[in-house]
């Protein structure tokens, strides 16, 4: 019992991950006769992973919001919110353009396209992509509580900035209500470390899912396109991120790619970036050293408009459509298909797949049949897990960019290799 107190959060969550994989191995090379689908894929094991996601969330508005209202109104000098604000976009949209060049380039180069042996091509019907100009219109609420029903992060983020300015300059009647809103932050937390208690037997659930569901023929279908996705993504977290993170910050990459891997690991289990939300922020602020008043912005901003991983996605796709047509783009097509993505990745929802409705729009823009995105459908919950994974990876470099540069970065936490412990004993399950 002893050694098992020892384990920390994400040390079980990484051997539910395994136990999960083997799990779903087992049932799927044994055909996952029915009585497993009834029983177990299609029961126990859906309704214990989509609980779990639907626990994670749950929690994604009032910590979003309240966490916002907190940070906003903490900030004595509301210059400095737009100061943080200026940094923090520059830098994901940066990191952004880096992964899209980095990702077209690749695909030029290594041409995963040619001589593809694809699955069969189905008719897909993709919601069409939102075009910049609604976005910008949409991020003012005409209603913010018809916003946060409908999880809306550009609004929410929005209307909770102006909340938290007015608080700060509303003198003592803004003291009171900030006192409030810190109560309910601590209220939150605390649901978090409850909700966290369920995390290694929901992500148990959902890996043995995938695991027990997935067809060896679509990954070999189109391997040479999800071996040079996955490449691009570690370039773009293990070597783009640290570099980034040692010339701006002079931090080591290794302590801090060490201290976020819980965020990590939930991002990936779960593909979404929102339901990472809770995780990231605890992780940040407890494991890494960054204030709240900088996390509870930049955080849920990363997860709505920091889409790396998916940048990543669209423009090796883009290239290994273009070339199984046999169609040549121009540069010009080619530095249209960047700006795009830059621009899409501002107000993408940060939900499972939802690269692939950005992608049906990138695709028509240079000329390209949308029903190519059927070939990369069989293959993509596997991507879309890992590159979920290298955007809350980017979330928490830029996070911690921003605080180092505002003196918001708590140094001994971010060198104390046992920082955040308490938390992931608080939530670990037994």
């Amino acid at each position: 019992m002893a050694a098992k107190s020892k384990l920390s959060l994400s040390a079980k969550i990484f051997i539910a991950m395994i136990l999960g994989a083997i799990a779903g191995l087992i049932l799927n090379y044994s055909g996952n006769p029915e009585w497993t689908r009834v029983w177990l894929t299609d029961g126990l094991f859906e309704v214990f992973g989509q609980i779990f996601i639907s626990l994670l969330r749950m929690l994604v508005v009032p910590l979003v919001f309240i966490s916002l209202v907190c940070g906003a109104s903490s900030l004595s000098d509301p210059k400095m919110l737009g100061r943080v604000g200026g940094k923090t976009i520059s830098l994901y949209l940066i990191t952004t353009a880096i992964a899209v060049v980095l990702a077209l380039g690749a695909a030029i180069i290594f041409e995963p396209g040619i001589g593809a042996h694809p699955i069969a091509i189905v008719q897909t019907e993709i919601a069409e992509a939102m075009p910049f100009t609604q976005v910008l219109i949409n991020m003012v609420p005409t209603n913010p509580v018809a916003a946060m029903a409908e999880g809306q992060m550009l609004p929410i983020i929005f209307f909770a900035v102006l909340l938290g300015i007015s608080i700060t300059l509303s003198g003592a009647v803004g003291v009171r209500v900030s006192n409030w809103f810190n109560d309910m932050n601590a209220i939150i937390m605390k649901l978090v470390t409850l909700v966290m208690r369920f995390a290694p037997y929901g992500v148990f659930a959902l890996i043995a899912i995938l695991a027990a569901t997935s067809n060896s023929e679509d990954f070999m279908a189109v391997g040479k396109y999800v071996v040079l996705v996955f490449a691009v993504l570690a370039v773009q977290g293990l070597l783009v991120y640290p570099a980034i993170l040692t010339m701006l910050g002079r931090l080591s990459p290794w302590v801090f790619i060490t201290k976020i891997r819980p965020a990590m690991l939930f991002a990936f289990s779960t593909a979404s970036s929102n339901a990472t939300i809770p995780v990231t922020l605890e992780t940040v602020e407890k494991k890494v050293g960054v204030s709240n008043k900088i996390a509870s912005f930049t955080i849920p901003l990363g997860a709505t408009i920091n889409m790396d991983g998916t940048a990543i996605m669209q423009g090796v796709a883009t290239g290994f459509i273009a070339q199984f047509y046999g169609i040549d783009l121009s540069v010009t097509q080619y530095l249209m298909v960047v700006i795009m993505v830059i621009l899409a990745s501002i107000g993408t929802a940060g939900v499972p797949s939802v690269g692939l409705v950005v992608l049906a729009g990138v695709l028509d823009q240079v000329g390209l049949p949308a029903e190519g995105i059927a070939l990369i459908l069989g293959v993509d919950r596997l991507l879309d897990m890992t590159r979920t994974m290298v955007n809350v990876t980017g979330d928490s470099m830029v996070t911690t960019l921003v605080a180092k540069s505002e003196g918001e970065l708590d140094l001994d936490v971010f060198n104390d290799p046992n920082a955040g412990m308490a938390f992931e004993e608080e939530t670990s399950p037994g």
